[in-house]
């Protein structure tokens, strides 16, 4: 009896101090250097592939070689080629700032998207599926999280503690420190891989376009990494200014694209298909309502009315309403007014998803009714599949926006960034992507940008526009997500130089 009672007090103080170890070992750090492979194949447009996933860390260091943080990648590469000197790569970043890279990752360009309906409402259970459109079948794909989104972090110095808020934010939370740290870490990225001679291109959605614009001239003149491509999803600001009557003017083929959508334009305009509407919206934008806004309070009462009854009927607002705003209608006021005597309202990123507000008064929405349908999907799944399909362990808490506030935007000349890359690398091509309902980056500014983005039209025929029947995230919609991705494969396809094909003027 008492040898027994000696075993259990044995077999307790091992469980105890197992628990304690297993409990020391599991604290809530991230690992800065590390990595999970593991072997996956899928079908792509009815072919079978086989592919890695890489999951993993790896640092950020400063000029002394001290790490200062530490970021979570995920690297698809297809097994099945045999020379991958001729082998695309894809790196992906989404926008924010602060948003973790997940959206593009896991519904549009990865090998599995979300389980969500045609449209891309949120389905139970939650969780992915396989992505038949995935360009991994042309391309390798790497998926990066800037500092504090997703599981990177900010690591503490040598002696143990943060570093202070205000160098934080002059090391990573600003235009250009976070396109500085980002090349040289995509740097150490394409050597540890051995990816020097593989012909790169950069993905960025929203402020994620920013990024990967100023990265291209980056990579370029610090890195001495040339870019053969730069697709800019749902781009936002790159340093073009779109302000005053243009920035005015431009949210009305928006606004008519939306309208269309929810069935309130006059009949003879809903009759029309979107693909013939929205020319001729753009059409009467730039030739007679930015000349109209500029006139500001001293247009002709007769020539305001006359440009208010057409701003009325694209928009499928009222003309009282057109008149109370001097013309000017702005974003929140949309998103309230359109479906207000439905007791409604409509989504910023995505005004196809619809909203109920606690009153119908007011001039804005009370949330983003398609950010929180979205947030339902691709929170838990990002979760599951790091976890269980990539087995990918972590106690860290994976943060699908992060905290790089207050983010510096000063200097934002990245949109000239990019018209410099291109022209000192006849390689460089870039590609638009937009969705038609995307009220936030609304598609006729990204139209805009392109035309600004190169003034003396040399480069024309390397910049190329896609529009989509979806929002913001346009690839969440099934119809889209197959369309975006094949025209990422023809860009790529297209963009890649012939053997010998030399790179000059």
């Amino acid at each position: 009896m008492k040898l027994f009672s000696r075993l259990c007090c044995l077999v307790l103080f091992l469980g105890a101090l197992i628990s304690t170890t297993t409990y020391a070992a599991n604290e809530r750090k991230i690992v800065v250097d590390e990595q999970q492979i593991t072997k996956h194949s899928t079908k792509i447009n009815g072919k079978r592939i086989k592919y890695t996933a890489t999951t993993g860390t790896q640092p950020v260091w400063n000029k002394t070689g001290d790490a200062t943080a530490t970021l979570f990648y995920t690297y698809y590469q297809r097994t099945d080629i045999e020379d991958n000197s001729k082998r695309p790569l894809l790196i992906s970043f989404n926008g924010g700032p602060g948003s973790a890279s997940v959206w593009m990752h896991v519904a549009y360009t990865g090998p599995r998207v979300l389980n969500v309906d045609d449209e891309g409402y949120p389905l139970q259970p939650y969780g992915v599926k396989t992505n038949p459109y995935s360009i991994l079948d042309v391309a390798d794909i790497v998926f990066v999280n800037p500092v504090n989104t997703g599981y990177s972090r900010v690591l503490p110095n040598k002696d143990g503690k943060m570093p202070a808020k205000d160098k934080q934010k002059a090391m990573f939370f600003g235009v250009n420190a976070d396109v500085e740290y980002l090349a040289e870490w995509l740097t150490t990225f394409v050597t540890r891989n051995n990816r020097w001679r593989s012909p790169k291109y950069l993905i960025g959605e929203s402020y994620g376009t920013t990024r990967v614009s100023g990265l291209a001239l980056a990579l370029q003149q610090q890195q001495w990494m040339y870019i053969n491509g730069v697709i800019l999803v749902s781009p936002t600001d790159i340093g073009i200014k779109r302000e005053g009557p243009v920035k005015s003017a431009n949210r009305l083929p928006y606004f008519a694209a939306a309208a269309w959508y929810h069935k309130v334009l006059p009949s003879e305009l809903q009759a029309k298909d979107l693909a013939e509407l929205l020319p001729e919206v753009e059409q009467f934008a730039l030739n007679q309502y930015i000349p109209a806004l500029a006139k500001g309070g001293f247009i002709p009462d007769e020539e305001k009315q006359t440009i208010a009854k057409k701003v009325a009927r694209y928009s499928g607002l009222s003309l009282a309403a057109v008149l109370a705003n001097n013309l000017d209608i702005d974003n929140d006021f949309f998103w309230k007014e359109l479906l207000r005597t439905r007791k409604k309202t409509i989504g910023r990123l995505d005004s196809r998803y619809l909203g109920i507000d606690k009153k119908t008064a007011g001039t804005k929405p009370d949330y983003n009714a398609e950010l929180t349908s979205w947030l339902h999907s691709f929170t838990p799944a990002i979760n599951y599949y790091l976890r269980e399909e990539l087995a990918y362990k972590t106690d860290i808490k994976y943060s699908m926006f992060g905290d790089v506030h207050p983010w510096d935007r000063t200097n934002n000349n990245t949109g000239e960034n990019l018209r410099l890359a291109m022209a000192q690398n006849p390689y460089l091509n870039v590609m638009f992507q937009a969705g038609y309902y995307d009220g936030a980056t609304n598609y006729f500014d990204a139209k805009y940008t392109m035309w600004q983005l190169d003034p003396s039209g040399q480069m024309r025929e390397r910049l190329s526009f896609k529009g989509y029947r979806s929002g913001h995230m346009m690839y969440l919609r099934h119809e889209d997500l197959q369309q975006a991705n094949q025209d990422i494969r023809e860009f790529i396809n297209k963009s890649l130089p012939e053997n010998g094909q030399a790179a000059k003027y």
